[in-house]
């Protein structure tokens, strides 16, 4: 028969030891001194061993059949508990070595190889400026969701509100590599989730300056032909406009990236071309870029193709699209687009158009269109091919969808490469021009 809380309780010590039994080797011993200890008898092969698994009333009944119940599952397996929480215990112990630190670095030496070098880079100084200095050094299974808390207060303290925002991810990153390895509590990454909701919200300033009209945007595409900056940053902004991606996915692009397109044959019609961005480099949480499913999957317009065949024999024989003219490994610079806006046409688009304006101009023509021919479903699209979450539209479903849009995706682009180009001299004809001047001026 079971034994009773009160049975427990009324258990007074006697001349010798002795013991109360529950059931299936679980019972309490009772010491002459009135110590009550919960002990288990179990039997590994032939021998029989007893192991303790706390002292009532710290260690309840209900706690004591719960710690039985685990112990004897370990038996049905085969396995000694009493050496497999001699085990655990070490296991602590050594968790209790390993530093924040020590797992960022590991976490960081996954992350890098699917990083850019300057991204990489810009990373790995937040751990050293942000963080290290905090809690680096301190075991991470011992550090507080407070102490992160804090760190990223400092951040925010400095006015980078989206630092800080980052730097959440990349924490959460090391901890749930540190998961992995049982180093942290689970629940710490939920604490880290909740501190998403006390972190500043970005400030909802004016929108980035953008042309909304296309007779404007035509003719700051001519000024960008005529202007005296790097025929690379020329064709930079001219596929930054046909694709619509993020400056930084532009700037790091590869030609590996890009399928459907017979590179030997120029009259070759190309089949379906698409740029397949990978997920490490989008604008994602860290957990997520690693997770191709959050790729981004550009279809290209034949004036996109045609951009990219008159950039093929330029850079052609590097990674990059765009190389750096300073190391052909690191890409353009990120101020190489917004310094050509703000210089050319003598400063006239100074402050009236950006780099990142192209996903405004788009989205704000390309939505009016849609109310004008009475086209709600463009509206889902417009966000696809901006990369988006639409409203309403988890994650997940958004991944899955992406390749289900991949044609409306493609006639939408289409549309809006046909419009920003009218008029406009093909890409090819820039480049000649360009390098015909340069002959002249050498001659």
């Amino acid at each position: 028969m079971s034994l009773t809380i009160i049975e427990i309780k009324n258990a007074k010590p006697r001349t010798s030891d002795y013991r109360l039994a529950d059931s299936q080797g679980l019972f309490l011993y009772v010491t002459s001194a009135g110590g009550k200890i919960w002990r288990y008898r179990y039997r590994v092969g032939p021998k029989e061993k007893t192991l303790t698994l706390g002292q009532y009333p710290e260690l309840g009944l209900v706690a004591a059949r719960d710690a039985h119940r685990e112990a004897r599952k370990l038996v049905a397996e085969g396995k000694d508990p009493a050496l497999e929480k001699q085990k655990a215990k070490i296991s602590r112990q050594e968790a209790a070595k390993v530093t924040f630190r020590k797992v960022a670095e590991e976490w960081l030496a996954d992350q890098e190889p699917i990083w850019s070098i300057s991204n990489a880079k810009r990373v790995r100084n937040r751990f050293e400026r942000d963080l290290y200095p905090l809690f680096g050094h301190h075991p991470i299974g011992q550090i507080e969701s407070t102490s992160i808390l804090r760190a990223l207060r400092k951040i925010e303290g400095r006015g980078s509100v989206e630092t800080a925002k980052r730097v959440r991810g990349y924490v959460r990153g090391v901890f749930r590599r540190a998961k992995a390895e049982r180093l942290v509590d689970p629940a710490i990454l939920l604490e880290i989730d909740e501190i998403r909701d006390a972190l500043k919200p970005t400030r909802r300033g004016s929108k980035q300056p953008a042309l909304t009209e296309v007779p404007e945007l035509l003719e700051f595409q001519k000024v960008v032909d005529r202007s005296t900056s790097s025929l690379i940053v020329k064709l930079a902004s001219r596929l930054l406009a046909l694709t619509l991606v993020r400056v930084g996915v532009l700037r790091t692009a590869l030609w590996s990236e890009f399928e459907g397109i017979d590179w030997e044959n120029p009259d070759a019609v190309p089949n379906a071309p698409i740029w397949r961005v990978p997920a490490s480099r989008m604008k994602l949480d860290v957990e997520d870029k690693g997770n191709s499913a959050f790729g981004h999957d550009v279809p290209l317009s034949h004036q996109a193709v045609e951009s990219l065949r008159a950039l093929r024999p330029l850079t052609g024989g590097f990674d990059l699209l765009f190389p750096s003219t300073k190391s052909w490994r690191e890409p353009i610079s990120d101020a190489a687009l917004s310094t050509m806006y703000k210089r050319m046409g003598g400063g006239r688009y100074k402050n009236v158009m950006v780099p990142h304006g192209w996903r405004s101009s788009f989205s704000t023509i390309m939505n009016e269109r849609a109310a004008e021919l009475e086209r709600d479903g463009d509206r889902m699209v417009i966000d696809m091919v901006l990369a988006h979450v639409p409203q309403g539209v988890s994650r997940s479903e958004w991944a899955y969808n992406r390749s289900r849009y991949r044609k409306p995706r493609g006639t939408l682009i289409q549309i809006w490469a046909d419009l920003i180009t009218r008029g406009l001299d093909p890409a090819h004809e820039v480049v000649s021009r360009y390098l015909n001047g340069r002959l002249k001026d050498q001659q």
